[in-house]
């Protein structure tokens, strides 16, 4: 007789049917009314819990993150236009003093009857700037200024003092030699124009280039763009004025044969001489870009700088076109044949100023180099 082994204990594990399911549990059965056992334990309060705060440290990292990157642009990124009107000191400035040329006629004239009040592109200009730094038009005051006191900034009042004034805008053409003066600090440029020659409407013959003045008398301005490319050009007898308007009064007069200068300055002289004069473009390559004087006074020019931008990137911002429209176009038709001046902006960049996230953005686009 076989003895069948003794019962180890251990029970080993059933093989799956042949149709891949379980045998039928043969263990003991469940007591009446017990629930059925879960599939997978449900997770604890705990564990909730411990998912939540977890989630909750990674979101404050994040935004702490956010905060400490934010305050560091904040504290070493440019500053706020606040921020340049006081470096400017605006702050508590009630008036703002702006030298201007007087004898412009279409640029910067003084009326001589009345207010005396001042008109022209050049005024208007200086207007826009002067909005922009919060000053309205009765807040500023315009100081008659010469063509070799801009660089000094130096202006005279109604007593005929020298004084000093805040911003110059005043036909100053940028140049190296300029911008290498430490009193000088020029904003971005305004107008674009270029230099030409003004004769007598009986002059014989057409000027095409400065050669052709060669033992003329001619008339410009002293310490002038234009005085050092006439010298450039030809052995001319020279005379050099502070006035512009001088030059126009004595080539009227028989003085001088011609007069040369910046070719929107000189066409408001000629439409005013009612075809005694004649306006000549002598085709020179060189662009003369007006820009304002801010001196030594770094927070007020990237002030002008940014209303300057702002009135060139904005569409709705029109006060540039309505000042050329006002004071540059009278003048073309008595000046055929020569491009006195630009009738677009130059180009202007946005200045390094902070903004705000919900301030209104403009465009940006990229200056053509010159």
């Amino acid at each position: 007789m076989t003895e069948e082994p003794a019962d180890s204990g251990a029970r080993a594990e059933d093989p799956p049917s042949p149709s891949g399911e379980h045998e039928p549990w043969s263990g003991p059965e469940p007591e009446p009314g017990s629930p059925p056992a879960p599939d997978s334990p449900p997770a604890s309060g705990r564990s909730r819990r411990v998912r939540r705060f977890r989630l909750a440290a990674w979101v404050a990292l994040v935004l702490a993150a956010i905060v400490v990157g934010a305050s560091i642009m904040w504290v070493n990124g440019p500053p706020t236009e606040a921020e340049l009107r006081e470096k400017a000191g605006l702050f508590n400035k009630d008036r703002l003093r702006i030298g201007v040329k007087t004898d412009t006629p279409g640029i910067a004239f003084q009326e001589q009857t009345g207010r005396r009040a001042f008109k022209g592109f050049d005024i208007q200009v200086a207007y826009l700037i002067a909005a922009d730094l919060g000053y309205r038009p009765d807040k500023v005051d315009f100081l008659g200024i010469e063509t070799e006191d801009r660089a000094r900034m130096q202006a005279l009042d109604a007593n005929g003092r020298f004084v000093g004034v805040d911003l110059v805008v005043a036909t100053f053409s940028v140049t190296r030699a300029r911008q290498e003066d430490p009193s000088v600090g020029f904003s971005t440029p305004y107008l674009y124009t270029e230099q030409s020659v003004v004769t007598r409407s009986d002059y014989p013959g057409k000027i095409t280039s400065l050669g052709q003045l060669e033992g003329k008398k001619v008339c410009t301005l002293g310490t002038s763009t234009s005085e050092t490319e006439l010298a450039r050009a030809t052995r001319a007898t020279v005379t050099a004025k502070n006035l512009i308007s001088d030059c126009a009064t004595g080539l009227k007069d028989g003085d001088f044969d011609a007069m040369t200068t910046d070719a929107a300055i000189l066409a408001g002289f000629v439409a005013e001489s009612g075809g005694a004069f004649r306006h000549h473009d002598i085709a020179l390559e060189k662009t003369e870009m007006w820009a304002v004087n801010a001196g030594s006074n770094e927070a007020l020019r990237t002030l002008v700088d940014l209303a300057l931008y702002r009135s060139y990137a904005d569409p709705q911002d029109q006060r540039w076109e309505q000042a050329y429209q006002a004071y540059i176009d009278p003048l073309l038709p008595a000046s055929p044949n020569v491009n006195v001046a630009q009738a677009e902006q130059p180009c202007a960049l946005p200045p390094p100023v902070r903004r705000w996230p919900w301030e209104r953005t403009l465009p940006v686009q990229d200056c053509p180099s010159r």
